[in-house]
């Protein structure tokens, strides 16, 4: 089954330097099935809270997987308790398709739990983007990779990230790699998320209920640049 641009995004971001991937949040398995399709590690971890989910899960990968050469795992658990430490080699978490507040609790609470492993999280929030990455500068993690996609409308954030503190670099608040694009077509998608976030705060500041301040500096003091360096949104 061909993979949304979204999906798409996140494998093209996976490397095949690890021992164990987790799919997690994997609802239907696409991405792990990809992953599977081009043997991106010797093991693939399928991982949901639904059980009748992963029951189908387990069935489609049981008719069209049993001869595959990675071994896959079919997990139906809380993915902050996730057993990495009971597999050995490096992991890839990957988390996509819930909003950014349960994605901060997955990331703090793996952190909380395993201090001592070096693990990489792949990132996809549906929406508090700016939450998320103040957890991960929290947590001390390292920005290895990010890009921005978009899908059926919707714009998301892809952060490749490490608990590695000697790789990558400081994780930004609003991001910066997406900003400097080298197309025509990532400069129209990276423009048209910098309006529609501000855009957002605004309203949110309208409404009086939050004090998102902050929020809209750090934004405002964007600008997108394509690969000549010419300023192509400032707000």
């Amino acid at each position: 089954m061909k993979l949304s641009n979204r999906l798409s995004q996140i494998d093209h971001m996976i490397a095949s330097n690890y021992t164990h991937i987790w799919d997690c949040c994997c609802d239907h398995g696409f991405l792990g099935a990809a992953l599977l399709d081009r043997n991106a590690a010797k093991h693939i971890h399928f991982v949901d809270i639904v059980p009748k989910l992963m029951t189908a899960l387990e069935d489609k990968l049981e008719q069209f997987y049993a001869t595959c050469p990675a071994t896959y795992y079919v997990h139906c658990i809380d993915v902050a308790t996730l057993p990495l430490s009971e597999y050995k080699g490096k992991h890839l978490v990957v988390i996509a398709g819930v909003g950014g507040d349960l994605m901060m609790k997955f990331v703090s609470g793996l952190c909380q739990r395993y201090p001592q492993l070096d693990i990489d999280f792949l990132l996809c929030p549906v929406h508090h983007q700016y939450a998320l990455r103040q957890t991960l500068i929290k947590n001390n993690l390292r920005l290895l990779r990010e890009s921005l996609v978009e899908d059926n409308r919707r714009f998301y954030e892809v952060m490749l990230v490490t608990t590695n503190p000697e790789q990558g670099d400081i994780i930004s608040s609003v991001g910066k790699e997406f900003w400097q694009t080298t197309s025509s077509e990532q400069t129209e998608t990276a423009t048209n998320y910098l309006d529609n976030t501000l855009r957002h705060y605004e309203r949110i500041q309208r409404g009086g209920r939050s004090d998102v301040t902050n929020i809209l500096q750090d934004y405002r003091q964007i600008s997108v640049c394509d690969k000549q360096g010419a300023l192509k949104a400032n707000r």
